[in-house]
């Protein structure tokens, strides 16, 4: 049985730095969920998607992240959303390449 949709979120990675941006209600990319355009409806995320695909360069790996309304705006609703919006889950190292062989 196919799930139905689901509210959420256009998450990506930056094409640049990698870092996880949103779809702001203006076309724009912000950093934090809360400040993303929550989306409730399938055409519209269609929609939304549609329009990021049309604009190469900025975003990479856009999706429709499952997200909740929140006390000060969208909030993500799966535990992977949450290690995305809050960062890496382990800081990372310079001299990684010495200190694993």
């Amino acid at each position: 049985m196919a799930k139905g949709f689901r509210p959420g979120l256009v998450s990506a990675n930056d094409l640049i730095t990698g870092a996880v941006i949103y779809l702001a209600s203006d076309d724009s990319w912000v950093a934090r969920p809360e400040d993303a355009d929550l989306i409730t409806d399938e055409a519209r995320a269609a929609t939304r998607l549609a329009h990021i695909e049309a604009q190469p360069g900025r975003a990479v790996g856009a999706y429709i992240a499952p997200a909740e309304p929140g006390a000060s705006g969208p909030r993500p609703a799966h535990i992977r959303e949450h290690f995305r919006a809050s960062g890496p889950s382990a800081p990372a190292r310079a001299s990684w390449g010495e200190n694993h062989a």
